[in-house]
């Protein structure tokens, strides 16, 4: 797993906007398309925001959810409402590319299963995605996978159904669908993270962050989060 520290949240977004423009790049080149995964929060809207106007092969990409609130479209905590607005504009991504995940069909579970079988149309059976990119929660959670979920324990799908969490049920991309990606791009930012970071970076498999492949990994954090890493895992 490679650590690198940025000194504010701004910083460690124009990192990370630049890892994730070379992987989709790398991509293209290498296979003529490239998929992707993303998360919501924050620090990943100004890494998103960093995309716009930059040389990136809008045309061969396709942007799937990391993970999804289970509210409607115009609710505020919709991820997918602010990654379409962010990206599905003239000159970037097309909106028929990018994948939203279909949390307002009532039957969640087998929305699920469509969402797998989409991921899979664009990203190969079963799907390895380019780039996962990733946040990390203060009690240790990524994605939709949370501390005691059920959901944790999902095997044989790379989509599934959150308990309520914060209110409401949520859709997710499972362990295996996270580890199977080519890379994982961890965006942390904020003191708030400074524990479960450490303990993500040591490699702590009982938070679910830390069941996460390391291999393929890289964490970009700001100076807040990485306050309590030892030295030797900051650069």
């Amino acid at each position: 797993m490679e650590v690198t520290v940025a000194p504010s949240p701004a910083a460690a977004a124009a990192i990370a906007a630049a890892a994730l423009i070379a992987e989709i790049a790398a991509a293209v080149a290498a296979r003529g398309s490239s998929a992707i995964a993303l998360s919501g929060g924050q620090t990943p809207w100004q890494m998103l925001e960093l995309l716009l106007g930059r040389a990136v092969p809008w045309s061969a990409l396709h942007v799937f959810q990391v993970d999804e609130r289970a509210v409607p479209f115009d609710d505020e905590r919709r991820n997918a409402r602010r990654i379409s607005k962010l990206l599905c504009r003239p000159g970037a991504l097309p909106a028929a590319q990018f994948h939203a995940m279909p949390v307002e069909d009532p039957a969640l579970e087998a929305a699920a299963g469509d969402y797998g079988r989409t991921v899979a149309r664009h990203a190969g059976n079963p799907p390895v995605l380019d780039v996962v990119q990733l946040g990390l929660g203060a009690d240790g959670h990524t994605a939709s996978l949370v501390p005691g979920d059920p959901l944790l324990g999902l095997s044989g799908s790379d989509v599934g159904i959150s308990v309520p969490y914060d209110g409401v049920r949520r859709m997710s991309l499972s362990f295996e669908a996270l580890n199977r990606a080519r890379h994982i791009l961890w965006l942390v930012t904020g003191e708030s993270k400074a524990a479960m970071l450490r303990r993500l970076v040591a490699g702590d498999a009982t938070i679910p962050a830390g069941r996460v492949a390391r291999a393929q990994a890289r964490v970009i954090a700001d100076a807040a989060a990485a306050s309590m890493l030892p030295a030797g895992e900051r650069r």
